[in-house]
């Protein structure tokens, strides 16, 4: 039994989406989540950046006594996981990656969009995957472009970021694509005007924040830090930018 929190990192607002899936899934957890805010977006950042900024995230939230910390950041997994868990290596840090292993199993044409920034659609991970799980797929990769910004400034609605998502969504379907990946963190806050887009089109959405859920338990288990059953959770909400910025988070998170 371990009753420190899990700590949740991301560039921004993003890694809310994996925050509520583990808020829901295991609510008597603490739960510490720091977006960045201050360095956001990451995606056109170079690697050896991210890399650092990365490390003071998570850094700053061993400092605060998380048992286990998930980069909630597909960008920065990308570049960083592996020295992130070498250099913290008395901890589990759980990475991510776009579900490409599920949608490629998935697909009915053989043909996938992966929507994510231009860092993790050339990281080596990404790749790795793709050569590992793709054959026999045409795998389309598309850059959100302007996604990132819309979901940090709370204009999901607005027709302009309709538009933005349109132009990125309608050409991987009209070359056939079944499967849409949504490989940032930040995209699924978009998942309402995704699917206005899809409308009744068979194509499916994915994202990765279930699969980091069952992973974060999986480990909970192995290493014995599950809390107890009584334990009262905390949520905390921490940020590099300014106050009315960390509590935006906060309020994005529980609304």
């Amino acid at each position: 039994m371990n009753n420190n929190p899990i700590g949740v990192y991301d560039s921004g607002f993003g890694g809310l989406s994996v925050w509520r899936e583990l808020h829901r899934a295991l609510p008597r957890e603490s739960l510490i989540y720091l977006g960045d805010g201050k360095n956001c977006p990451y995606g056109t950042k170079s690697e050896e950046q991210i890399r650092e900024l990365a490390e003071k995230a998570v850094g700053d939230l061993v400092e605060r006594g998380c048992k286990m910390v998930v980069v909630a950041c597909n960008t920065a997994t990308a570049a960083a996981i592996e020295y992130l868990r070498e250099r913290f290596s008395h901890i589990p840090i759980v990475g991510l990656e776009p579900a490409v292993k599920p949608a490629c199993a998935m697909t009915r044409s053989k043909v996938v969009g992966v929507m994510a920034t231009e860092r993790s659609l050339a990281g080596r991970k990404f790749l790795s995957t793709l050569e590992r799980y793709g054959q026999g797929v045409e795998v389309l990769k598309v850059v959100g472009e302007g996604f990132v910004e819309a979901v940090e400034a709370d204009a999901e609605q607005e027709p302009r970021t309709e538009e933005l998502v349109r132009r990125a969504v309608e050409p991987m379907i009209e070359r056939g694509a079944d499967v849409i990946v949504l490989g940032c963190t930040h995209y699924p806050f978009l998942g309402d005007v995704i699917r206005r887009v899809v409308g009744d089109r068979e194509v499916a959405v994915i994202d990765s924040g279930e699969a980091v859920e069952k992973r974060v338990e999986s480990l909970l288990d192995k290493f014995d830090l599950r809390c107890a059953e009584d334990n009262s959770p905390k949520l905390e909400f921490l940020s590099y930018a300014d106050e009315e910025y960390r509590s935006r988070l906060e309020r994005k998170a529980l609304r």
